[in-house]
């Protein structure tokens, strides 16, 4: 059905949170309802493939109205509503804002604006959240190309991680985006090193949500084609790359479900590819987000399979990563033999240096950050006395500019030294960590913080104690 024409002068739609949506998923996870979604899509024939990101981006006003098959299953499981009071905006407002112009590809049916499926069928490159064939992503895409291709460094960090216009005149006058080339192979890669800087410094809260936007216009790229077939290999690895820095978002926000499922978009693309770096890194951050989960022993497979994919790489301090991801997962599992034996292997592999065979990715990973891991080992051991000397030199050997992982390991610290019996030098380290928050934002600080405050509260009387718990407790709360 062809779209009527939407003129570049109508003003952007601010988007707008689906609340009427939200209070009917009620108390289950976005993950639970999705299985409610596709159960539901299975009892009349219908097939979508929701999941939590699909959820998230319903509540969030993301999408403003679902296709014709989310139409029928939201109205199967609701009966008697209409899309209005699911808090879905009409259909006839939202139709053919993706019009093309004259001389261009004959019209085809679109799949509906923002709905994040095509006809059900899931676009290979996403089997979760296959909207990338949405033709304003094509839209959105050119404008990541092109301020990567005219601008400095603040054009690069604003396409980076703000929302794309894609209603604005500029957008709108492009066409939509030719194959891809090593122009938009070397933005894609700017991105990746973009996110993964200002993470370092200032945490994931702030950012997530900035940086989903390029990864949408990453897949758009790849889906777009690419005039030969090494700037295709660099299009795939910076767009895997790219979803596991957003996953490493979204995991540090707290945000589980999403990280699970940019990571699993990360190993499909490994897998498509042939691509072993990509896959060890995927499951790398897989382990990491399984033990954070709860999930040790899906967390010691992920880094053995992580481990199994890496080995031909050659990169002996990759290989010493992936050891720790195993030790933490044998630590959850309360196995003190199986996690030293990995720690063991960590630091013997760290020992024999940096190589040109390790990854891009792992800058982050030096003295610092093994000692940082082992202490979360021996934390979740119980071991508090061994926690609480290894979180203290890794927040004494970080190099400054980790801002982030300075506050994580004294967060570490300050929470070990709490439950060594230490409440003093606890709320030490606390105030240090409670001073860097004005430079960064991570779920996972805020939670460890709150943690020790809790232990800390029947020490209120020990020097420094009050001071800690009164300003923590003046902190906003997080919604």
């Amino acid at each position: 059905m062809a779209s009527s024409t939407v003129t570049s002068s109508q003003p952007e739609r601010p988007v707008r949170p689906n609340l009427a949506f939200r209070q009917l998923r009620g108390r289950r996870s976005p993950a639970e309802f999705a299985a409610l979604v596709r159960r539901a899509a299975r009892e009349i024939g219908e097939r979508v493939s929701c999941d939590a990101r699909y959820v998230g981006r319903v509540e969030a006003g993301e999408i403003r109205c679902p296709n014709y098959a989310y139409e029928r299953v939201f109205l199967h499981m609701f009966p008697g509503r209409t899309l209005t009071d699911l808090g879905f905006a009409p259909r006839s407002s939202v139709r053919g804002r993706a019009a093309r112009t004259a001389g261009e590809a004959p019209e085809v049916p679109a799949p509906d604006a923002g709905s994040g499926e095509s006809g059900g069928i899931p676009d290979p490159y996403d089997p979760q959240d296959p909207h990338e064939k949405d033709p304003l992503n094509h839209e959105e895409s050119d404008v990541l190309r092109r301020a990567f291709m005219t601008g400095g460094g603040a054009t690069v960090a604003a396409a980076t991680l703000a929302p794309l216009g894609l209603n604005t005149p500029a957008a709108a006058a492009e066409r939509p985006l030719r194959r891809a080339g090593t122009p938009e192979a070397t933005a894609l890669e700017e991105a990746v090193r973009r996110i993964r800087l200002l993470d370092d410094r200032h945490g994931a809260d702030g950012l997530y949500r900035r940086a989903a936007a390029p990864l949408r216009a990453a897949y758009a790229l790849l889906d777009a084609g690419a005039t030969r077939q090494t700037t295709a290999d660099r299009l795939h690895a910076g767009a895997g790359e790219l979803a596991i820095s957003v996953g490493w978002l979204a995991h540090d926000s707290g945000r589980f479900d999403d990280a699970r499922s940019h990571y699993a978009e990360a190993l499909a693309t490994a897998r498509m590819t042939g691509d072993p770096a990509l896959e060890a890194h995927a499951f790398c951050n897989t382990a990491f987000l399984a033990r954070d989960s709860g999930r040790p022993r899906e967390a010691v497979r992920a880094a053995q399979a992580a481990q199994r994919a890496a080995r031909p790489l050659g990169s002996h301090r990759l290989m010493s990563l992936l050891a720790l991801r195993e030790a933490g997962g044998w630590a959850g599992l309360a196995d003190r033999t199986g996690c030293e034996q990995a720690l063991v292997r960590a630091q013997a592999l760290f020992d024999r240096g940096r190589s040109d065979a390790d990854p891009e990715w792992m800058s982050f990973y030096g003295e610092a950050e093994l000692e940082g891991l082992e202490a979360q080992c021996w934390s979740t051991l119980g071991d508090w006395r061994r926690a609480s000397r290894h979180a203290r030199r890794a927040a004494h050997l970080q190099d400054p500019h980790f801002t982030r992982n300075i506050a994580l390991y004294t967060a570490e610290l300050a929470d070990d030294l709490a439950r060594e019996g230490r409440p003093d030098e606890a709320a030490e380290a606390g105030l240090r960590v409670l001073g860097l928050l004005d430079q960064v934002q991570s779920s996972r600080i805020q939670t460890m913080l709150a943690g020790t405050a809790r232990v800390l509260l029947p020490h209120r009387r020990a020097s420094g104690v009050s001071a800690f718990l009164d300003r923590h407790a003046s902190l906003p709360r997080r919604v």
